[in-house]
């Protein structure tokens, strides 16, 4: 059975990432520990070769694209952007953690942050993308990809998608690193669930796996 593979991979490390803030839709590049820190992934040799790079729309995404594959043109999944922080974007837990709307939000009692984004409308909108990114292999006939998205976006997909189930706090992930899902066209296109069934960047050759075409 022919099956197909995404290699989740979360882009490096921002100056807001390194204080903690919240940040979504602000499109900012990434720091240059951030930048480094790709550089020695890469250099160690052990990311998956790919014939074709999906990103997000954000600059810290398409800038962590050219530095793990350069030369591969990502294909830009709009659906795939960081969560909409609204009123929190930008703003730490310490800055936050005397307002009743961040409270609400933390705890549940909220589904998305003033001026934000419904958590219910983020996974959707990511469960869009994974289709979106399916399709394109399918039409182009790659069986292997890397997405380097948020951690964020990560997580949220996973939990929602991806076997073995975890709660999205379980699907955490470093800079440059991430997961590898199986996509089995029977089971994704019955019930839109992928096989997570490696970790990136790995220490050790891949298996062929004998029953696909």
């Amino acid at each position: 059975m022919k099956t197909y593979k995404i290699h989740f991979i979360r882009h490096g490390l921002t100056e807001a990432n390194a204080d903690g803030r919240y940040i979504g839709r602000t499109d900012i590049l990434l720091s240059s520990v951030g930048a480094a820190e790709l550089e020695s992934v890469k250099s160690e040799g052990f990311l998956p070769n790919v014939g074709l790079v999906f990103t997000s729309p954000l600059a810290r995404c398409t800038e962590s694209c050219e530095i793990l594959y350069p030369g591969n043109a990502p294909y830009v999944i709009d659906e795939w952007a960081e969560y909409d922080f609204g009123d929190f974007e930008g703003k730490t837990a310490f800055e936050l953690e005397k307002d009743p709307a961040y409270t609400e939000w933390t705890s549940g009692k909220r589904s998305a942050p003033p001026n934000g984004e419904n958590g219910y409308d983020f996974t959707k909108r990511l469960c869009v993308g994974l289709n979106i990114a399916v399709r394109k292999m399918m039409e182009l006939e790659v069986k292997e990809a890397a997405a380097v998205l948020h951690g964020g976006v990560i997580m949220s997909l996973l939990a929602a998608t991806a076997l073995p189930r975890r709660q999205m706090v379980e699907w955490t992930s470093d800079a440059g690193c991430g997961y590898t899902a199986r996509i089995t066209p029977s089971l994704y296109g019955r019930s839109g669930i992928i096989e997570i069934i490696d970790t990136v960047p790995t220490s050790f050759p891949e298996e062929t796996d004998e029953n696909e075409e």
